[in-house]
C-alpha cells in the first residue's frame, strides 16, 4: 500500500511541469524517509575527523553475535583500519583510520551479510541517526514547491479543487488517523506519507502562503538535522560505539493525549461535520470549503514541532546525543519522571556525622580535623593510621567507622554515599515536569533529595515502567545504567558515565544536560496549549470570515496559516527562552571548614605557594557568558505579554477581514506603541542599573608558585592560593591556610553587624556563619591578614548561590490581574451586544454578512485597546517621578504591586540599622547614659578607652576602635594630657588593647577589651570616686551589668586603668592589679529616620516584619527600640526549621521578629506570606537577602552600598539611605491606582456606555444607530489623549496619608465598579436624549450625528471632572472636542466617518444633552461618595 502511494504521488509531481529538483529528487525522498525495513540505501556517515559509520543490515536481531565478531574481525584486517566497533544497539559499525576507502569496506560488508544471510534483513534503525541529506533535500523539495506554487498563483493556473489540500490538511492533522497509519505502516512511513501529501496538495493546488509555512517547518528541521550531525560527528571520535541490542517493546497503551490531541481530536470531526451539513443543506453555498478549512489545527501541531525541533538544535549544540528526534516531541506529554539513583551518586563517600565521645581530653574540632583527614572518600572501609590515630570499619553497624587515638575509641563516623553535585538540581527540574520516583540507589536518598515516591530499581525498573504507562502516564527515566527501562520509556535520558554513551536511550548525555532536558517539559506543555489555543483563536476567526465572506475559503484558509505561522514563532522563542537558563550550579557537599589545611591543600591538589600558571590555566572553565540585557526588540516581544494582547489581536485581524482596517489599525498601533513604550523603559532601567553596579573590579593578590602577582577576582580557580589584608573584599570562598588577628565583616552574608573573629584551625558547624575557619565572598577584612586557598568561584559561592536561590518569580497580580478579571467580565458582554445587534439586523432584513460585520465592529469597539496602554503609561509616569526621588525602578509593572503591599520584611543590618557599630553609651556599672549626656565620672571612662585605642592619628582598621574614638569625638573627648609611651595592639589571643602613657602625675596604664579578660585582672572598682576591693559579689554584679546590656543587643567592653612604674615597655605580665572604671556600649545603630518610616507604614495598614541573621537579643532590642514588637514573638531560624508548613502558616501572624535566618530560610519566610495570600515587600542590601529579595511581590534593595546581588535581584533600588523613600515610593504605588481608576472608568465606561446606546438604537431602528467608523472615531477622540493625561497626571493635591490609603481595594474595587456603571449610564443617557430630541425637532437623517457629538461630549465633560484641575487633562479634552467639532463641520470629512454637519441646533441638543446627563451623574457620584464601601 505504502509503496503503491508514493509511486502515485511520485508520478503526479513527475508528471507535472515542475523544477527537476522536485520531479528527480521525490522518489529519494521517500526512499531515505522509509522505515528500515522497507529501504534499501545503506547509509555511512562520517564520525570524527578520521572515522566513517556504514549501516549493516541485521546486526540488532538476536542471534547475530557471530556475524557481528566476523565483521569486526575482517574490517580490522583492511589496510588503514585502526579501530572497528559494531554498534548492534543502532545497527551500524565504526571504523577509523587514515584513507579509508569506502566502497571496499561496503563490499566486504555486504559479503559478510551474504554469508550470514542477511542480505535481505532489514536496518536496525531509520530515525535515530542524523540524517542531513534527507532533511536538505526535503527542505529543497518544499522550497521549490513554494516556486511553483507562488508562480501559478500569480500566472493564474487553475489547480486541484480547493477541498483536496484542505482534507489532506486535516488529515495530516487528525492523530486518529495518523495512528492509524502508523500502526499499518510504521511512524516514519507515516510521515513520508502525508509530508508528501501535504507538499503535493499545496503546490498542486497553487496554495504558496500554506506551503511557505510549511518550508519554515522543514528548515527548522534541517537546522535541527545539521546541529546533531555536527554532534555525532564531535562525539563519535572519543567515546566508545560498542552496545549490544536491546529489544524494543511496543508501548502496552498508547501514550496519553496532550493539549494538541486533544483539541485536534475535537477539532477535525466537528470540522468534517459543519462541512457535510452546510454542503448537505446547500442554503450556506460557498461557506462550505471556508468551514473545513477553519477546522483544520494546523497551528496546533507546528508549535510543538518548532519547539522541539530548536530545542534539539540547541541540546546538539552542548554535545547532547540525541538519538531519537520524536522523543523530544513527545515532552509535553510527560507527566513522570523516573530517575535513577545510581545515576545520582557520585561514586564516592561523605562524611555524615561525627559522633566523639564525651571525654573533657577530647577537642570536638580536633576529632573532626582528624577524621576528614584520615577517611578517603574513594575507598573509606580501608584501615588507616596517623601517629595515634586510626580510622577503621566498625564491625557492628554497616557504613560507620570507628575512629581510635592510642587504641581507645573515641568517635563513632557515620558515612553516607556522596551525591552527585548535580542530583539536588536535576530533581528540582524533575519536579518542575511532574511526578517524581526514584528507582533503586541507598535507603536514604529519597530523605536526602526530598522525595518520597519510589519504585523498584535494577531488572524491575523496565516492568515498572510499563506498569506506570498502563497506568497513564507519560514516563521519562533517567538512568545510568538500565537499558531495557531506558528503551521503554517514553523519554530515555542515558547518563554518560566517562566515554560510555547510552545507545538504547533517546538521549545520551551528562547530568547537566539532563537537568535542561528534563527542565524543558513545562516549557514544552505551556508551548503545546499555546499552540491549541492559537489553533483555536484562528479557527474561530475563520469561521466568522466563512459567515461575513463567502468566497471559496481562501480568507478562512489564510487565517488558519496565520495562525500556524505565530505557532511556529511562538514554538522557536518559547524554545530559545528555555535554552538560555542559566546552567545549574553544582553543589560542593565537602565539608573545607571542618578539615585541617594540610588535608584541604591535599584534596584541591595545591600547596602553600599556589599553583603553576598551567595547571591553574587546565582548571579554568569558562564562565558562562552572563545573559546579555534583551535589545529592544525582545523587550518589546516581552511586552505583549498581557491578558489584552491576545483578545485585541483577535479583534484586530477580525476588524481587518470584515473591511474594519482602520479599527484593526488602530488596535494593532496600540498595542504595539505600548510595548514599545514598555520595552524602552526596561531597556533605560537596566541602563541605569548597569550605571549603578558599575565598579571597579575587586583585585587580589595571588601566589603563583615563586611569585606574588595582582589579578581580578574572575580569574581565580579552586586551589588557587591569595593573600588578604584589612581593607579587601575578599573575592571567593577560601579556606584559611594562616590567620593572624583576622577578623571579617560578614554582614552582607550572614548579617550579623560585628566582625567575626577567623582562625585556620577546623571548625564543626553547621551554618555558615559559625565556619570561623572560611571566608566568604563579598565580605570585608576588618582586621588583620591572611592566607587562604580557593575552594570556590562565581556562581559556586556562598553569596553566588544567594543570589540564584528562589528563581521562582512573584504571582500575576495587581493591574494585571485586574485587567484579566475585568476583561472576563467585559468580552461576554461585548460578544453578546453584538449576538443580539446581528439578531436584530436580521430581523430588519438585512442579509448575514453586513449584520456580522456591524456586530463585530461593535464587539471589537467595545473592548478597551487603551487599557493596557493606559496601565503602562500610569506606571511609566509614576517611576519617572520615582526616579526623582532616588528610586530606580527596573520594571513599571512593579509601580501598582507597590500599592498592594501589605506585608514589609525588613533586613536588620544595614537597613534598619546603618550597617555600621557606634559607640552608644557608657556605664560605671551601675549607672549608665548616652555619650551625649555623660557625667564626669562617665567621662572619665571614655577617655580612659580612647586611651587604649591605637595611636592616635593612624587609620583604624578595626571598627570597634573607630567607634570609640569616632564616639569620643562626638561627645567632645579626647586623651587629655596625656602622651603615649608603649602600647600592646588587640589581638584575638590576648582580648584587649592596653596603653602606657605619660600623664601629669606620672604614667598611666590603661586597657580596654572582653569583659571577661579584663575583669580577671583587675583587683578594684571605683565607685563614686572611690576605689573598692572587686569580690566575688561585686564581679558577679559587674557580671550581670554586661549581660544585660549584651541582651540589649550591644558588644560590651571593660575599661580599667591603673598607675604605672617608669619603666618605658609594656608587656603582658603588667596586665594586672587593675583598676575597674566602667563600660562602654557598642551598637549598630538605628536609622534616624527608621522609627518615623515604621510608624508612617502602620498606619498605612502595612506589617512590618524584621529578617535578620543577627543575633535574636540584638534583634528584639531594634524592634523594640523601633516600637516594632507590638506584642509578637521572636522566632530564630533553628525553631523555623522545626516548623512544617502549615505549622508555620499558623504562627506567622504572631510573629514580629525573625532571628538567625539563613538565606534560604529568608526566601522561605517569604513564601509563607505569600501563600497566606499576603502581597509581600523585601526589602535588604546584603547577598543573604537576594533570594527573599527575588522571590517577594516587590524586592528592594536599599541603600548605595547594597551588595551586586541584592541590586540585581531587586525590582526597586532606592539610591539613598534614607527609609522613609521606601514610604513614599508605596504612597506614589497607591496614588497610581486612584488615576488608574479614573483611565479605566473613562475607556470602560464609556465603551460599554457605547454598547447600550448602539444596541438600543438598533432596536428603536436603525436611524440613530452610530456605524463602525462612528465607534472607531468615539475611541480616537476618547480613549486616547484624555485616557492618557488622566493617566499620568501626579497625586495633586493629596497628603501622604491620604495617598497611603488608598489600595487596589478602593481604587479597583467596588469604587471603580460604581465609576463605570455610572459613565456608562451618563454616556448612554446623553446619547439617547439627544436622539430623542432631535427625533422630535429635526430630520432624521442626522440623527446618528447629533448622538456621537453627545456622546462624545458627555465622555469628556466627564473626563474635565475628575482632573482636580490638572491643565494636562483639560487641554486634552479641549483638543478632542475641537477635533470633533471639526470632524462633524468639514463636509468632506464628516462624510468619511459617516456623518453630516448639523448647525446650531443640532450643537444645541447634543450640548445641552451631554450638560444634563453629565451633571446628574456628578450629583449621584457625590451621593455615592458618602456611601460605605462594602468590604
Amino acid at each position: 500500500m505504502f509503496g503503491q502511494i508514493l509511486t502515485l504521488a511520485t508520478g503526479m509531481i513527475r508528471s507535472f511541469p515542475v523544477p527537476g529538483l522536485v520531479r528527480g529528487e521525490t522518489g529519494k525522498i521517500a526512499e531515505t524517509l522509509a522505515a528500515p525495513s522497507r529501504r534499501s540505501r545503506r547509509r555511512t556517515w562520517p564520525a570524527g575527523t578520521s572515522g566513517l559509520c556504514v549501516e549493516v543490515r541485521g546486526l540488532h536481531l538476536p542471534g547475530m553475535e557471530a556475524a557481528a565478531e566476523t565483521l569486526e574481525r575482517r574490517l580490522a584486517k583492511i589496510h588503514g583500519v585502526t579501530r572497528t566497533e559494531v554498534n548492534r544497539s543502532l545497527g551500524y559499525v565504526y571504523l577509523a583510520g587514515e584513507a579509508l576507502d569506502e566502497d571496499d569496506l561496503i563490499s566486504l560488508i555486504e559479503e559478510t551479510e551474504s554469508e550470514h544471510d542477511l542480505g535481505s534483513a532489514p536496518y536496525a534503525s531509520g530515525v535515530t541517526l542524523p540524517d542531513v541529506p534527507a532533511a536538505k533535500l526535503g527542505f529543497g523539495v518544499r522550497l521549490a514547491g513554494l516556486g511553483v506554487s507562488a508562480a501559478g498563483r500569480v500566472t493564474g493556473l487553475r489547480g486541484l479543487p480547493p477541498a483536496v489540500p484542505l482534507l489532506v490538511s486535516l488529515a495530516d492533522s487528525y492523530p486518529w488517523l495518523r495512528n492509524l497509519v502508523a500502526e499499518r505502516l510504521d511512524e516514519p512511513s507515516a510521515d513520508a506519507l502525508f509530508g508528501i501529501s501535504t507538499t503535493l496538495a499545496n503546490v498542486l493546488s497553487f496554495r504558496p502562503l500554506g506551503q511557505l509555512i510549511d518550508t519554515a517547518g522543514a528548515g527548522l528541521l534541517l537546522a535541527e538535522s545539521r546541529a546533531h550531525h555536527h554532534a555525532w560527528t564531535r562525539a563519535a571520535g572519543t567515546g566508545s560505539h560498542r552496545s549490544q541490542p536491546c529489544v524494543r517493546l511496543q508501548r502496552p497503551v498508547p501514550l496519553p493525549p496532550g493539549p494538541i490531541e486533544r483539541y485536534c481530536d475535537r477539532a477535525v470531526p466537528l470540522g468534517l461535520g459543519a462541512y457535510g451539513l452546510t454542503a448537505a443543506l446547500g442554503r450556506f453555498r460557498g461557506r462550505e470549503l471556508a468551514l473545513l478549512a477553519a477546522a483544520a489545527p494546523k497551528a496546533a501541531r507546528l508549535g510543538r514541532d518548532a519547539f522541539g525541533a530548536e530545542l534539539g538544535r540547541g541540546l546538539a549544540g552542548r554535545d547532547v546525543l540525541v538519538l531519537n528526534h520524536r522523543a523530544l516531541r513527545r515532552l509535553d506529554r510527560i507527566d513522570t519522571v523516573v530517575v535513577d539513583a545510581d545515576a545520582l551518586m557520585s561514586g564516592r563517600w561523605t562524611i555524615h556525622h561525627i559522633e566523639a565521645a564525651e571525654r573533657p581530653d577530647l577537642d570536638a574540632a580536633e576529632v573532626h580535623a582528624v577524621a576528614h583527614e584520615l577517611v578517603d572518600p574513594a575507598d573509606p572501609w580501608q584501615r588507616r593510621e596517623q601517629a595515634a590515630w586510626t580510622v577503621e570499619p566498625d564491625g557492628k553497624a554497616d557504613g560507620t567507622l570507628t575512629l581510635t587515638r592510642d587504641g581507645r575509641p573515641v568517635a563513632q563516623v557515620t558515612m553516607i554515599a556522596e551525591l552527585h553535585p548535580l542530583a539536588r538540581p536535576l530533581i528540582e527540574a524533575a519536579e518542575s515536569a511532574g511526578t517524581v520516583l526514584l528507582a533503586g540507589g541507598p535507603q536514604d536518598v529519597g530523605r536526602r533529595l526530598g522525595v518520597a515516591g519510589a519504585v523498584a530499581g535494577g531488572r524491575r525498573l523496565a516492568a515498572e515502567v510499563r506498569a506506570l504507562q498502563v497506568a497513564g502516564h507519560g514516563v521519562a527515566v533517567v538512568s545510568a545504567a538500565g537499558k531495557a527501562a531506558l528503551a521503554a520509556a517514553d523519554l530515555g535520558i542515558g547518563i554518560e558515565s566517562g566515554q560510555r554513551r547510552r545507545w538504547t536511550a533517546d538521549v545520551s548525555c551528562d547530568l547537566a544536560g539532563a537537568v535542561l532536558l528534563v527542565g524543558a517539559a513545562g516549557a514544552a506543555r505551556t508551548t503545546s496549549r499555546r499552540s491549541a489555543q492559537l489553533a483555536f483563536a484562528g479557527s474561530c476567526c475563520a469561521v466568522l470570515l466563512a459567515l461575513a465572506t463567502p468566497v471559496d475559503g481562501r480568507s478562512a484558509y489564510a487565517t488558519v496559516n496565520l495562525a500556524a505561522g505565530i505557532a511556529l514563532g511562538v514554538g522557536l522563542w518559547t524554545a530559545r527562552t528555555t535554552l538560555r537558563r542559566p546552567a545549574p550550579i553544582p553543589e560542593d557537599p565537602t565539608a573545607w571548614h571542618a578539615m585541617p589545611v594540610r588535608a584541604v591543600l591535599d584534596r584541591l591538589r595545591t600547596t602553600p605557594q599556589g599553583l603553576a600558571e598551567g595547571e591553574a590555566e587546565r582548571r579554568r572553565v569558562a564562565a558562562p557568558a552572563t545573559e546579555a540585557r534583551p535589545g529592544l526588540f525582545r523587550a518589546f516581544c516581552e511586552e505583549l505579554a498581557n491578558p489584552l494582547t491576545p483578545v485585541l489581536a483577535a479583534g484586530a485581524g477580525v476588524s481587518a477581514v470584515v473591511g474594519s482596517v482602520a479599527d484593526a489599525a488602530l488596535i494593532g498601533g496600540v498595542l504595539g506603541v505600548n510595548a514599545l513604550i514598555g520595552g524602552m523603559q526596561r531597556q533605560g532601567a537596566d541602563r541605569a542599573l548597569d550605571d549603578l553596579l558599575a565598579a571597579t573590579a575587586v583585585r587580589t593578590r595571588l601566589r603563583r608558585e615563586d611569585r606574588m602577582l595582582e589579578t581580578e577576582a574572575e580569574n581565580l580557580v579552586p586551589g588557587d592560593v591569595i593573600e588578604l589584608v584589612a581593607g579587601d573584599a575578599v573575592p571567593a570562598d577560601c579556606r584559611l591556610i594562616q590567620a593572624d588577628n583576622l577578623e571579617v565583616d560578614e554582614s552582607s552574608l550572614t548579617g550579623e553587624s560585628l566582625p567575626v573573629l577567623k582562625t585556620a584551625q577546623p571548625v564543626a558547624a553547621q551554618s555558615v556563619a559559625d565556619r570561623r575557619s572560611m571566608v566568604y565572598q563579598g565580605t570585608t577584612v576588618a582586621a588583620g591578614s591572611a592566607i587562604c586557598v580557593v575552594v570556590a568561584v562565581g556562581a559556586a559561592t556562598e553569596a553566588g548561590r544567594s543570589a540564584r536561590t528562589a528563581a521562582e518569580g512573584p504571582p500575576t497580580g495587581g493591574v494585571e490581574a485586574r485587567l484579566r478579571e475585568l476583561t472576563q467580565r467585559i468580552l461576554p458582554l461585548s460578544v453578546g451586544a453584538g449576538g443580539v445587534l446581528i439578531l436584530l439586523n436580521l430581523l430588519r432584513g438585512q442579509t448575514l454578512g453586513p449584520a456580522l460585520g456591524q456586530a463585530v465592529s461593535l464587539a471589537v469597539a467595545a473592548v478597551p485597546e487603551g487599557l493596557p496602554f493606559v496601565a503602562s503609561v500610569a506606571e511609566l509616569a509614576s517611576a519617572k517621578r520615582l526616579s526623582k526621588r532616588g528610586v530606580l525602578v527596573r520594571n513599571p509593572g512593579t509601580i501598582e504591586t507597590l500599592g498592594r503591599v501589605d506585608v514589609l520584611c525588613f533586613d536588620k543590618t544595614g537597613t534598619l540599622t546603618e550597617g555600621r557599630i557606634r559607640l552608644r553609651r557608657v556605664s560605671d556599672g551601675r549607672v549608665e547614659c548616652p555619650v551625649s549626656r555623660l557625667s564626669p565620672e562617665l567621662l572619665r571612662v571614655l577617655v580612659t578607652a580612647v586611651r587604649a585605642c591605637p595611636t592616635p592619628g593612624e587609620a583604624l582598621p578595626h571598627p570597634t576602635d573607630r567607634a570609640v574614638v569616632d564616639g569620643a569625638a562626638r561627645a567632645d573627648v579626647g586623651t587629655g594630657d596625656w602622651r603615649l609611651v608603649d602600647e600592646l595592639p588587640f589581638e584575638p589571643g590576648r582580648g584587649y588593647h592596653a596603653a602606657l602613657g605619660q600623664a601629669p602625675g606620672g604614667q598611666l596604664l590603661s586597657v580596654k577589651g572582653a569583659p571577661e579578660i579584663v575583669l580577671e585582672r583587675c583587683a578594684r572598682w571605683l565607685i563614686d570616686g572611690a576605689e573598692q576591693p572587686l569580690e566575688d559579689k561585686t564581679r558577679e554584679e559587674l557580671y550581670q551589668q554586661v549581660d544585660r546590656l549584651a541582651r540589649q543587643g550591644y558588644r560590651v567592653l571593660a575599661v580599667a586603668e591603673r598607675p604605672a612604674s617608669d619603666r618605658r615597655d609594656l608587656d603582658e605580665a603588667r596586665i594586672d592589679g587593675l583598676t575597674m572604671l566602667g563600660l562602654v556600649a557598642l551598637a549598630d545603630p538605628v536609622r534616624a529616620t527608621a522609627a518615623l518610616g515604621v510608624a508612617r507604614l502602620q498606619q498605612a495598614g502595612v506589617r512590618h516584619v524584621i529578617v535578620t541573621g543577627d543575633h535574636p537579643s540584638t534583634a528584639e532590642a531594634i524592634a523594640a527600640e523601633l516600637n516594632a514588637l507590638n506584642g509578637g514573638r521572636i522566632l530564630t531560624g533553628a525553631e523555623l526549621d522545626a516548623l512544617q508548613d502549615r505549622e508555620l502558616a499558623a504562627v506567622l501572624p504572631h510573629v514580629a521578629v525573625f532571628a538567625r535566618t539563613t538565606p534560604a530560610q529568608k526566601a522561605r519566610i517569604v513564601k509563607a506570606f505569600r501563600d497566606s495570600g499576603r502581597v509581600v515587600a523585601v526589602t535588604g542590601d546584603g547577598a543573604n537577602d537576594a533570594p527573599a529579595i527575588r522571590l517577594a511581590d516587590v524586592g528592594i534593595a536599599l541603600g548605595a552600598d547594597a551588595t551586586p546581588a541584592a541590586r540585581g535581584a531587586a525590582d526597586v533600588v532606592v539610591t539613598d539611605d534614607r527609609i522613609e523613600t521606601i514610604t513614599d515610593a508605596i504612597a506614589e504605588g497607591r496614588a497610581m491606582w486612584t488615576s488608574v481608576r479614573d483611565a479605566l472608568a473613562i475607556l470602560l465606561g464609556g465603551n460599554l456606555g457605547e454598547v447600550a446606546y448602539t444596541v438600543g438604537a438598533g432596536a428603536l431602528g436603525g436611524a440613530a444607530a452610530l456605524n463602525a467608523r462612528q465607534l472607531l472615531l468615539i475611541n480616537l477622540l476618547t480613549d486616547m489623549l484624555p485616557a492618557l493625561a488622566v493617566a499620568v497626571r501626579p497625586p495633586a493635591g493629596t497628603s501622604a496619608e491620604q495617598l497611603l490609603a488608598e489600595g487596589p481595594e478602593s481604587s479597583l474595587g467596588e469604587p471603580l465598579g460604581r465609576d463605570i456603571v455610572l459613565r456608562a449610564g451618563v454616556t448612554a443617557a446623553a446619547a439617547t436624549l439627544a436622539a430623542l430630541l432631535d427625533g422630535m425637532t429635526g430630520p432624521r437623517w442626522n440623527t446618528s450625528t447629533i448622538a456621537l457629538v453627545a456622546l462624545v461630549s458627555a465622555q469628556l465633560m466627564q473626563t474635565m471632572a475628575v482632573s482636580r484641575g490638572d491643565r494636562t487633562v483639560l487641554a486634552a479634552a479641549a483638543v478632542s472636542l475641537a477635533g470633533l467639532g471639526l470632524i462633524v463641520s468639514i463636509p468632506g470629512v464628516s462624510t468619511v466617518f459617516g456623518c453630516r454637519p448639523i448647525g446650531p441646533l443640532g450643537w444645541l441638543i447634543a450640548l445641552g444633552s451631554a450638560t444634563a446627563a453629565t451633571a446628574t451623574g456628578l450629583a449621584l457620584a457625590e451621593h455615592q461618595k458618602a456611601l460605605p464601601i462594602k468590604a
